[in-house]
């Protein structure tokens, strides 16, 4: 089990949001449950919102600005919505695991959305951009 499980939602979130969050603890999963966390409360559209500016503010006050990638983060959201669609999980971690091919084959199914890198595009890491591919729900 990750470490990020060790807190819960509103200890994880605060955290991230004060930028007192071990960055060792916030693996792929955990930018996953972050999304997951904030689509359940708010919706989609509030959660890009949110998660984009919690993560640009994180990155930023742990010294790892470079780090940071909008479109990835943006996708990485929508990518959760999509399957949070179709879930009967009420909470993270049975949606995990009821939902593993978003933690182990993320880059396969973002490729399905994307003909372009967007892990190694410039361009991606400060603007987001739409899927050639196949739009998200």
């Amino acid at each position: 089990m990750e470490r990020h499980f060790e807190l819960n939602d509103t200890e994880f979130e605060n955290q991230i949001s004060t930028c007192s969050l071990n960055p060792d603890i916030f693996t792929h999963e955990a930018h996953l449950r972050l999304a997951w966390m904030h689509i359940r409360d708010y919706g989609i559209d509030e959660a890009i919102e949110k998660v984009t500016t919690q993560l640009q503010n994180f990155v930023a006050g742990i010294g790892a600005k470079d780090k940071y990638n909008h479109t990835l983060t943006i996708a990485a959201t929508r990518a959760v919505y999509h399957f949070m669609l179709k879930s009967k999980a009420d909470n993270f971690q049975e949606f995990i695991l009821e939902n593993s091919r978003l933690k182990s084959h993320f880059k396969e199914l973002l490729g399905c959305h994307y003909k372009t890198d967007i892990f190694k595009s410039d361009k991606a890491k400060v603007e987001y951009l739409e899927p050639e591919l196949l739009p998200f729900d």
